[in-house]
């Protein structure tokens, strides 16, 4: 119960935010403003380093960006060595130790990071030369250490078993790996194996031969004096030792599609799809394509009031999020992307629309407003943009780095304004290819293959293939059988005969559970006080109580302080199924619940029970073995939104001949949040208000 609620406060409070914006009136566009960024100060050292410094004297703060621009790195047996070189540098330096170094930065409130490919610093102008001459030194003579490299070794591994189960990374790794192969430097992926071939000595190779100064660029900007900054760039930076030869590496170029392909990726653990289209692409920035290319992309799926989010969010209620992109780039192939997270329900219903959408714009005519609207856009993000000193830092760096013309960003809203309705379709046509495509599916074997085995698009069935979390191809999964004397009632007996037996939880007339956890620093307090026909469910934050929610068999509402909201007549229907002590002795020879099947989670065998309803819709798993209930997933939809909410349950404990779980682990946005159960009282009385 405890996600639907937030699932539940989520949704009304997208729908109250939506509901205070009119974005069918988008702003009257102006005239093209003129945008004027600086002309750089010019120099280079014996050693190649290329400097360019601005002065802005807007604010009294410089920024300094160092960018070693080589070439990307292929795919090897040591894939990881970039990131574990980027890990140990800026810990200190030869003369001075990690702590000492970090505490300087931040009495100086300033910023400084370095990394395997440059560095980034950040100051008011006062303590600027201090924070070049600590940038160089960090860059230029970093602390290799072998206690640092095991600590930030241990930290990689850790975040590959962290992320091992993570469908958004499985997904986003098969994609790379389908559109550019595993050797090529955009599908290469990090493995425990990989950054266990890593030695310090790798990582002091690597910096040797790669950190240099023979493709390397220093961006200033801010307010400095310019001859007493260029006089310290060339103390600090003179000594570094230019390579006698930058190592070319060698992959081969990703090949496009031959037709268009369904891929589908079986992680068991996953609540939702995730849906992608993509192909390869030859962007340069320098084409002259470039300009319509974003114009397009922006209109397909670049924003909320993109095509792809109208139709499959809005029209369909498929999803919260549609997007699309396009990359570019001097040395290697990119994509095109299109991409959306939707409900197993309407997974195959989601990949048609997202190829319905992308060729509606290869085929008919943008209209005059969305172009004119998306113009509009451009404007007012590329003014505010360069705001920012670091944006007129990259600018800066892209015109040198890319071969760009020197008024490349000045005219650039001038290119943005000649874009034209047949510019669209030409790209969408030249660089959208449908024809040569590959739509990634991830998700739920168990959910989804009876839905996307036989997809049609334009009347024919798309051919489908199988791969596993990396990438390779694999056998279609099979459905896992299961007995025939299994039912919905039987998993539900089958729990409650594991927790305790009907006839201890029948004594049971009261309950209250309470579960502890921390988020952003705060500590939570989540109580629920259960009668067989009520539910009050608060949350409190540091001692104070956040939200309540109390549902009965004649109202569900949400309170806040003193402010109480009522929730429509068919959400309560909804939840006050799942009122009761213990919600599985309500849930036997109900008419809405039904036996999903037998899943895998996490290596477990797991019999699924669905509760269905109009709005609210559940789903429990209890562990084939043992009979428990592992997982408790709801999906909540209004007002066109989806949202879905996992918990994860486990480690019970006796209390009073009752088992209860002592762990519950829930999502809260990005943030995972583990309870652990400190009280649970049985058969206490309630008081009148605790439910009001």
């Amino acid at each position: 119960m405890k996600n639907i609620y937030i699932n539940l406060l989520l949704l009304i409070s997208l729908g109250f935010s939506y509901g205070q914006i009119d974005r069918s009136n988008p702003p009257v566009s102006g005239p093209m403003p003129s945008i004027e960024l600086g002309t750089p100060i010019e120099f280079q050292l014996k050693n190649g380093l290329r400097v360019l410094m601005v002065e802005n004297k807007k604010l009294p703060r410089v920024t300094a960006n160092l960018l070693i621009d080589n070439p990307p790195f292929s795919g090897s047996d040591k894939n990881g060595i970039y990131s574990m070189t980027s890990s140990i540098l800026g810990k200190g330096t030869e003369s001075i130790s990690k702590d000492v170094f970090v505490e300087k930065i931040d009495f100086m409130g300033a910023s400084l990071s370095i990394n395997a490919g440059g560095a980034f610093a950040s100051s008011i102008s006062r303590f600027f030369p201090t924070v070049l001459e600590m940038m160089a030194d960090g860059a230029l003579n970093p602390l290799f250490s072998q206690d640092e490299f095991e600590k930030e070794k241990a930290k990689t591994i850790e975040g590959i078993k962290s992320n091992a189960k993570s469908v958004g990374q499985i997904a986003r790794r098969v994609e790379n790996v389908l559109a550019f192969g595993k050797d090529h430097p955009n599908g290469k992926y990090i493995t425990e194996e990989s950054v266990n071939n890593i030695s310090l000595d790798d990582v002091k190779s690597f910096y040797s031969e790669n950190y240099t100064p023979n493709n390397a660029y220093l961006v200033i900007i801010g307010d400095f004096n310019p001859k007493e900054v260029q006089k310290s760039v060339k103390n600090l930076f003179s000594k570094w030792k230019k390579a006698k030869n930058i190592s070319s590496k060698k992959w081969t170029d990703a090949k496009e599609s031959k037709n268009l392909t369904l891929n589908f990726v079986d992680v068991p653990n996953a609540i939702q799809s995730e849906v992608v289209f993509q192909n390869i692409v030859d962007l340069n920035i320098k084409d002259p394509d470039y300009f319509p290319v974003l114009v397009a992309n922006k209109i397909l799926g670049g924003g909320p009031e993109n095509r792809l989010e109208q139709q499959i969010r809005e029209v369909k209620g498929y999803t919260y999020v549609a997007r699309s992109s396009i990359g570019s780039s001097k040395y290697t192939k990119s994509r095109f992307r299109a991409f959306t997270q939707t409900r197993f329900q309407v997974t195959d219903s989601a990949v048609v629309e997202l190829l319905n959408e992308i060729k509606k714009i290869r085929t008919l005519n943008v209209t005059s407003k969305e172009l004119s609207d998306v113009k509009a856009k451009y404007v007012g993000n590329f003014v505010l943009a360069t705001e920012s000193p670091s944006t007129i830092a990259n600018y800066a760096l892209n015109i040198k780095t890319q071969g760009l013309d020197k008024d490349f960003y000045k005219n650039y809203l001038k290119n943005i304004d000649n874009v034209t309705i047949n510019d669209i379709k030409r790209v969408a046509n030249k660089y959208f290819k449908l024809d040569n495509g590959q739509i990634i599916v991830t998700g739920k074997a168990s959910e989804l293959l009876e839905k996307i085995d036989n997809v049609k698009f334009d009347g024919k069935i798309i051919p489908i293939s199988y791969f596993d979390n990396y990438g390779n191809k694999v056998e279609k999964p099979k459905k896992p059988e299961v007995p025939s004397n299994i039912t919905a009632n039987s998993v539900l007996e089958n729990y409650i005969k594991s927790i305790g037996g009907r006839e201890k939880l029948n004594d049971v007339k009261s309950l209250i559970l309470k579960y502890q956890g921390e988020a952003m620093g705060a500590s939570i307090i989540s109580e629920e006080k259960r009668l067989n026909n009520k539910l009050a469910n608060s949350t409190s934050m540091n001692g104070n109580v956040m939200m309540k929610m109390v549902v009965t068999e004649n109202e569900a509402f949400v309170k806040q302080g003193p402010n109480k909201m009522a929730l429509p007549e068919n959400i309560q229907n909804d939840m006050k199924k799942s009122l009761g002590i213990f919600p599985e002795l309500n849930l036997l020879n109900n008419p809405n619940v039904k036996f999903g099947g037998k899943e895998n989670v996490d290596g477990k065998e797991a019999y699924a029970v669905e509760v269905a309803g109009d709005f609210i819709s559940l789903k429990y798993l209890y562990d084939v073995e043992t009979g428990k209930k592992i997982r408790e997933i709801s999906t909540t939809n209004m007002g066109g939104q989806s949202q879905v909410q996992e918990s994860v349950i486990g480690d019970y404990k006796d209390f009073d001949g009752i088992l209860f779980p002592l762990k519950k682990s829930q999502s809260l946005g990005p943030q995972k949040i583990e309870m652990t159960l400190i009280d649970v009282i049985i058969n206490q009385d309630f008081a009148e208000n605790d439910f009001n």
